[in-house]
């Protein structure tokens, strides 16, 4: 299996428009400042899978040279999270779309117009897409009531991808996350910023990486906030767009 970082940004992306801290400035001239809207991409011999649909679909479709996808999982229901969506119209029609039922009640009104395919899909139950095996697991990205993160598995391998969380996962979550060999994990800031209740900063994303004793761990979901790439990936394992996995 090969997980592509598609976009690795927060909500606003980097740069944020109007904003000269030094992250953004960078971000003109250094393409790992320049952090779209979060998606990735799970691929196999058997397929493609969208988790998630950035605002910044289209250019990071046509950044990894992606014509088409086998399915698309909709982790929560945040703008910056599906919003990128209708980047397949004219393009792909009939997309099959996976999530809990809330979220997709949610962001299949929104997009009503576009006629995917839905499928519902149970906190915990296992399907298979593209010869891999995907579980949905509860977070805590309040006030979302059913944010998940997604757990891929082909043979013994192991990845798992947080989404949107805060440090608050629930306990048999944590069981079942248990020893990833990739964690994708939520760091949407630095320690020194103290504002944020919704996602994990940069200490609590490696203290969740190490409770679930994860062999390997990147950061995403990450605001201007964190220094310039190259300073700050000497303290953490900071992703970027375009970063490539293979499990």
């Amino acid at each position: 299996m090969k997980i592509t970082l598609l976009g690795t940004g927060d909500t606003t992306g980097v740069p944020v428009i109007g904003c000269h801290c030094p992250t953004c400035t960078d971000a003109y001239s250094n393409d790992k400042n320049k952090r779209t809207r979060f998606s990735i991409l799970v691929e196999s011999d058997a397929g493609k899978i969208l988790i998630d649909t950035s605002p910044d679909m289209k250019w990071q479709l046509i950044a990894n040279d992606v014509s088409g996808v086998d399915g698309v999982i909709w982790t929560h229901g945040h703008y910056d999270h599906f919003a990128g969506f209708p980047e397949f119209y004219r393009v792909q029609k009939k997309v099959d779309v996976y999530g809990v039922p809330e979220t997709l009640d949610y962001i299949m009104d929104y997009f009503h117009f576009l006629k995917p395919r839905r499928h519902d899909v149970q906190l915990y139950e296992p399907f298979e897409l593209i010869g891999l095996t995907f579980v949905l697991f509860e977070v805590n990205h309040l006030p979302i009531k059913k944010a998940v993160g997604v757990m891929v598995c082909e043979g013994e391998k192991k990845v798992v991808i947080t989404g949107d969380t805060n440090k608050d996962v629930p306990q048999k979550s944590m069981d079942l996350i248990h020893k990833p060999d990739l964690l994708v994990v939520d760091a949407i800031v630095p320690p020194s910023i103290t504002s944020i209740k919704k996602h994990m900063n940069a200490i609590q994303a490696l203290d969740f990486s190490e409770k679930i004793k994860a062999k390997k761990v990147v950061f995403v979901h990450m605001s201007h906030f964190f220094k310039p790439h190259d300073e700050e990936s000497k303290n953490y394992p900071l992703g970027y767009d375009g970063m490539k996995f293979d499990i």
